[in-house]
């Protein structure tokens, strides 16, 4: 079944995909059986109190995904998963891909209304999640979104004691047929490789998120060339840390690892006490990670106190990494910092284990897929020359081809000749290696000057005693704009505003740099992605200069 409202490759584009086998015509289910059946004995995921060899995964998620095909569920029917960095997301979105459904990526802190939204524009069939997760009770929202969404019929939940009228997880995990029924029926169910199998979240940081549909094809093309930039195989175990709910953590860990046979760990807990804890006990050699947890582990007081020796790699993605993280992270941990760059949407890029200390600092690399084509724009839409800055675009055979029933984003997001525009301004050298100076709108305009918010950032963060640092605009009546920066000092900092303007004025920093204002925070608000949530410190900063002129108007 064709999901309606998806925007298809050309034919020209796609017969030229499969001739040169940048698309392999293999579905996300036939890679992990093609995993199970090579390395059946060996461990494949590890979470809580739970280990499974392929062998035992592969059984699971069979059993499962037959299940789901008795249930009712068709080829083609979207389901939403929201589970957390759970084993059980795991054998889920498997058998969902197995079964021949479309999965819709959900994280655990998406609210009715998101949840809602999403359910309206993929019309799922089907959800699964826990009945509990620490404070939350998803009952009261499931209920919710029901009642909104009509064509929701059957919510599966994990969990101890399940409502009537709900399905347990745990029963489906369990069949009276014979192992020949069970693959027959898989079989029947398998989808084509050109079918969407997951819808992804986009855009809900200041909106209501897109839906970016992927197909085996395409995304097996991120996953399968991700995995060979950063040289993930089949001898490493990779912990899962980030939240499996977006698609850093579905694009560089969980999906590698089982393309590749690598053993994953899969960790429900940022804690850097329990970080360090299962790097050193399960030897773990490589994981993915957003600048903010990174920055919070190679800081963390007790950080020597642990044996990390294992971990060779860390792909970090999701938001700007400044140059002074990578090489603290190099030196502190020992670990190649990978300097990453992704999209729902498929452009990915990254610095490569063997790039020079310059190219890992100050630049995202190259393209994960070499056919992947990266250009910059001018703002009439021209490729720009080597060397110019413009908005980075994409197109290829790891990128997708429009947002889901939605024509208006993407006559914004495309091109002409089909290069889709990521919002982010880039710099690509002569030899391709791209560096992201900031994004279209995350510009502050300050009597007329553009300051990019990350040239501010860069500048603070090289602070040593500075962990994280987001810079925002501020209103001001007379300059429009002025540079606010929220800045998360390391434990038992002393710094304030006048070490962190002497700094600037060390590093030789632009007066325009210089912050009209400094807020110092304890913790950073967060997207789902993990980036520094600058829509609520937008708000944060206008709702304190609105208490000050109250309290200035009343004195």
């Amino acid at each position: 079944m064709k999901l309606q409202g998806v925007t298809p490759y050309t034919a020209d584009a796609a017969r030229l995909y499969h001739q040169k086998r940048w698309w392999l015509g293999m579905t996300m289910g036939d890679i992990f059986d093609r995993t199970s059946d090579l390395y059946a004995d060996r461990e494949a995921l590890v979470g809580e109190a739970k280990r499974y060899t392929w062998a035992q995964l592969r059984s699971m998620v069979d059993q499962m995904a037959y299940n789901l095909v008795q249930e009712g569920f068709e080829r083609g029917d979207p389901v939403l998963l929201q589970v957390p960095n759970w084993p059980e997301f795991v054998i889920s979105y498997f058998a969902l891909q197995k079964a021949g459904l479309v999965m819709v990526l959900l994280t655990v802190n998406h609210t009715a209304r998101e949840i809602s939204h999403l359910a309206k524009l993929t019309r799922p069939r089907g959800w699964i999640l826990p009945d509990r997760y620490r404070e939350i009770n998803y009952l009261p929202l499931v209920r919710q979104v029901q009642q909104e969404n009509p064509m929701l019929e059957k919510v599966i939940l994990i969990g101890r004691t399940i409502p009537e009228g709900f399905l347990k997880y745990d029963r489906l995990l369990k069949t009276g047929a014979s192992r020949e029924q069970v693959q027959h029926l898989l079989d029947q169910a398998r989808p084509d490789p050109g079918d969407v199998c997951q819808i992804l979240p986009s855009g809900g940081t200041t909106a209501l998120p897109k839906g970016a549909p992927r197909t085996h094809n395409d995304y097996i093309c991120n996953l399968e060339y991700l995995a060979k930039a950063w040289d993930l195989n089949s001898t490493d175990t990779v912990l899962v840390v980030t939240t499996v709910g977006h698609n850093l953590a579905l694009v560089a860990c969980v999906t590698p690892a089982v393309f590749q046979g690598a053993r994953q760990v899969v960790l429900d807990s940022t804690r850097p006490e329990d970080f360090c804890r299962i790097v050193e006990a399960e030897k773990i050699t490589c994981t993915g990670l957003v600048p903010t947890l990174v920055s919070r582990y190679v800081n963390f007081e007790n950080l020597a106190d642990y044996d990390l020796s294992s971990l060779k790699r860390i792909y970090v993605g999701a938001a700007n990494s400044p140059p002074e993280l990578v090489r603290n992270v190099e030196e502190k941990i020992g670990a190649r910092y990978i300097n990453a760059f992704g999209m729902v949407e498929g452009p990915l890029a990254q610095s490569r284990p063997h790039h020079p200390m310059e190219v890992r600092c100050h630049t995202i690399g190259r393209p994960c897929c070499p056919y992947d084509e990266f250009v910059t724009l001018d703002p009439d839409g021209n490729i720009n020359p080597a060397g110019r800055q413009g908005e980075l675009a994409a197109r290829g055979p790891g990128v997708f081809t429009g947002y889901l029933k939605n024509p208006q984003a993407n006559r914004d997001a495309f091109t002409p000749d089909g290069y889709f525009r990521t919002g982010d301004l880039a710099v690509i050298d002569e030899a391709g290696f791209i560096r992201i100076t900031g994004r279209l709108k995350d510009i502050i305009i300050r009597g007329g000057e553009n300051i990019a918010a990350r040239d501010v950032e860069d500048l603070i963060s090289a602070h040593p005693e500075v962990e994280y640092v987001a810079v925002v605009g501020m209103p001001d009546a007379d300059l429009g704009e002025q540079v606010c920066a929220y800045v998360k000092t390391v434990e038992g900092s002393g710094i304030g505003e006048k070490e962190i303007n002497r700094h600037l004025e060390e590093a030789g920093a632009s007066k325009i740099h210089y912050p009209a204002r400094i807020e110092f925070i304890n913790d950073f608000p967060l997207t789902a992605a993990g980036k520094a949530d600058k829509k609520v410190l937008k708000m944060d900063i206008e709702g304190k200069l609105e208490a000050e002129r109250t309290k200035e108007r009343k004195s």
